[in-house]
């Protein structure tokens, strides 16, 4: 755990410092045991971590809104830097459509953007998840050694559901570029200089879906992009197809859904199993187990490890009392691992009964659109991956096993695994 060598006041201790967020979980642990409802006095934001106050959090949405745009990009204050926010001004003007939007408009807008994850188009990419899982692994079987996160694990997600949208492989790498610098952006940690330039990533990456939507306008193809173009937003002015700004929203977030959360939980997983050669060698032997395995995984790591809520209304949460328009943060690392709800909650245990109880995909209503996809693609490709790299390893003085910097997702930065040639 990360020493706090002199156990200062949590008032003193700044959540943000790197040193923290590389093992935040004695942290975590003080904050449950200390202050679940915490304000920040340094910066005003209600931190809220044992597991029932989190889930009581997310069934109340009228009480705590999900209207929190202006947090995003900006690390919750709300405030952009000026030559970041011309930027963004020329592109497309945001719409609360999902993650930033409360019912009815989040539920009118859900319900289109599930069209990409019905249970139906999720169970039929079985044999897909597989064949793509094993063209992965060809390209670097035959070396003996791999970074697992750059080499196998962002490319899953990517590929499935590039493919699912309609997006040709060909542009997977621009994706993983646009990606990676909206998650720069959306830390609010990074640099002025990254920002500047995440946020022209972004523009660039409005253009490329406008592209895509005008493209299915003038024909219509068999892909996510053209369900959702000829797709009916029911209001209150009765049906109409989405508008440029609504549809880049909406397929942003299908394409974010599960990417860089799915490719941290993978990694992860191996990055534990190696760790407890036991539960490894459980799995390799019965591959059944890999459902429960991903769901300790998804739990221990809490890849969104912590995401925005606005107090919409003077209320207490906890014992605390909470103005209206308060910024809170829901910190689902720590109640992942509250020892109230999960018996001893650091230990990783394939085998943990209630795993599948964990918060990692959020709660209620605004539980991750991506949740199911993101489990059949782990579910399938880790049995596979196991069962392929034989001797699988550590390599040796190559990793640092360093996390990610970023406030809101956590994941190993890189994994170098060695393993006998295929």
């Amino acid at each position: 755990m990360h020493a706090l060598t002199d156990v200062p006041p949590l008032a003193q201790i700044d959540a943000t410092d790197p040193g923290l967020l590389q093992d935040p979980y004695a942290y975590y642990a003080r904050l449950r045991e200390e202050a679940p409802v915490f304000r920040d006095p340094k910066t005003g934001i209600v931190a809220v971590s044992r597991y029932d106050l989190v889930q009581q959090v997310t069934r109340n949405p009228a009480l705590f809104s999900s209207h929190f745009a202006h947090l995003l990009n900006s690390g919750g204050t709300g405030r952009l830097d000026q030559e970041e926010a011309a930027i963004m001004a020329a592109g497309l003007p945001w719409v609360d459509t999902l993650l930033t939007a409360d019912a009815p408009q989040h539920t009118r807008y859900r319900r289109i953007a599930m069209k990409a994850f019905t249970p139906a188009r999720v169970a039929a990419m079985q044999a897909y998840i597989e064949r793509t899982t094993h063209d992965l692994i060809d390209r670097f079987i035959g070396d003996g050694v791999v970074e697992f996160k750059t080499g196998f694990a962002d490319h899953l997600p990517s590929i499935v559901v590039a493919d699912a949208l309609g997006i040709e492989r060909g542009d997977v790498e621009r994706f993983h570029d646009w990606l990676r610098a909206g998650i720069a952006r959306l830390a609010g940690n990074a640099e002025r200089g990254e920002r500047l330039a995440s946020a022209r990533k972004e523009i660039e990456l409005q253009q490329y879906f406008l592209a895509a939507i005008a493209a299915r306008r003038a024909q219509r193809r068999d892909d996510i992009i053209s369900d959702l173009v000829y797709a009916s937003l029911d209001d209150e002015h009765g049906g109409r197809p989405l508008n440029d700004a609504e549809l880049y929203a909406i397929l942003q977030q299908i394409f974010n859904a599960g990417q860089e959360t799915t490719a941290h939980t993978l990694t992860y997983a191996i990055y534990q199993l190696l760790q407890h050669p036991q539960q490894l060698a459980e799995v390799q032997a019965d591959p059944a187990l890999a459902a429960n395995m991903v769901e300790e995984s998804l739990r221990h790591l809490s890849p969104t490890n912590n995401m925005w809520r606005v107090v919409a209304a003077d209320t207490e949460l906890g014992g605390v009392a909470l103005k209206a328009g308060e910024t809170m943060l829901l910190r689902f690392g720590a109640a992942n691992r509250d020892g109230e709800r999960f018996a001893d909650a650091e230990r990783y245990d394939i085998h943990r009964d209630n795993a599948g109880r964990h918060l990692a995909f959020g709660h209620g209503a605004h539980v991750c659109l991506g949740a199911a996809l993101a489990r059949k693609e782990m579910v399938v490709a880790l049995p596979i991956v196991l069962q392929r790299l034989r001797n699988l390893r550590f390599a040796e003085g190559l990793n640092s096993f360093r996390f990610s910097p970023s406030p809101l997702l956590r994941g190993v930065l890189s994994l170098h695994l060695r393993f006998d040639r295929g």
